[in-house]
């Protein structure tokens, strides 16, 4: 499971089931990993640091690697990072680039006796069932250890939204796309929040988990939002010629508003320590 970006549409299809229980959207991003690894937004320094610094040490695993942006990030600050992803795509795009990766789905893992002084995954959690993939972190963190699971959550302006939003009401109307503009980011990853935290709790290997906010801006040209949009989860199992018109009329709506914008984004974190208790 990659390292995804930054829309609600990411989290899976709106049911009552729960995001990991859909594998062929949770396992489709790795069909253009180029475009993935170049096109999809960092994480803020801030945060790395943070989690640097309520670790007890410097050996990361992460969890969900796909190209390994996150990996990269903790690999610059002086961490050795191993991966774990269950797309063989993804993987393969990492060890090009000199990151260890590991190919399995992280509920199945085995740690083989291995342990971390940090366990991270970068909008990939909801793609993991959130109580077993909390008692395999606190399997793989020494006494002290961290597990920081956090997403990317952003929004262009106001006006662009709407212009966005009629693209695919046209489009791709009652699509999971087209609902990703209703409601605030920060607000879709509440739920995803609760529930990572909920499954801290119930591993009984953490202590009370915390939430993080970091807030930073990027700015976007036309050419760089469109890059990007294939790689997210409402389009990439779209077929060429409707995506190409979603791109079309996007990148329209982008011209119309001065031909880039700013994208305002919260980098939400829920983390916790693992119990020095026995």
């Amino acid at each position: 499971m990659p390292t995804h970006a930054s829309h609600p549409s990411e989290h899976g299809p709106s049911s009552a089931s729960a995001p990991h229980q859909h594998r062929e959207l949770a396992e489709s991003f790795g069909a253009d990993a180029a475009r993935y690894d170049r096109s999809r937004p960092r994480y803020p320094q801030a945060l790395v640091d943070r989690v640097l610094a309520a670790s007890p040490g410097r050996a990361v695993l992460d969890v969900g690697t796909g190209t390994g942006i996150a990996a990269r990030q903790f690999e610059a600050a002086g961490c050795r990072v191993l991966g774990v992803e269950a797309d063989a795509r993804m993987a393969a795009w990492a060890r090009r680039r000199g990151l260890a990766v590991e190919v399995a789905r992280f509920e199945d893992w085995d740690p083989a006796g291995r342990s971390f002084d940090a366990v991270v995954s970068g909008q990939t959690w909801h793609w993991v069932d959130p109580d077993a993939g909390a008692v395999r972190a606190a399997r793989a963190l020494r006494p002290g250890g961290r597990l920081a699971v956090f997403w990317n959550a952003g929004r262009p302006p106001a006006p662009l939204v709407e212009s966005f939003a009629e693209v695919y009401r046209r489009l791709l109307p009652d699509s999971l796309a087209a609902r990703q503009w209703a409601a605030p980011e920060v607000d879709a990853y509440g739920a995803l929040s609760a529930r990572a935290a909920d499954g801290m709790r119930a591993a009984g290997a953490f202590r009370e988990p915390e939430l993080w906010r970091f807030d930073w801006e990027r700015h976007y040209t036309r050419d760089e939002w469109l890059d990007q949009l294939p790689t997210t989860g409402g389009h990439t199992l779209l077929p060429a010629a409707r995506l190409q018109e979603v791109l079309a009329g996007v990148g329209a709506a982008v011209d119309a508003a001065g031909g880039g914008f700013t994208m305002r984004y919260t980098t939400v974190a829920v983390t916790a320590a693992r119990s020095t208790r026995p």
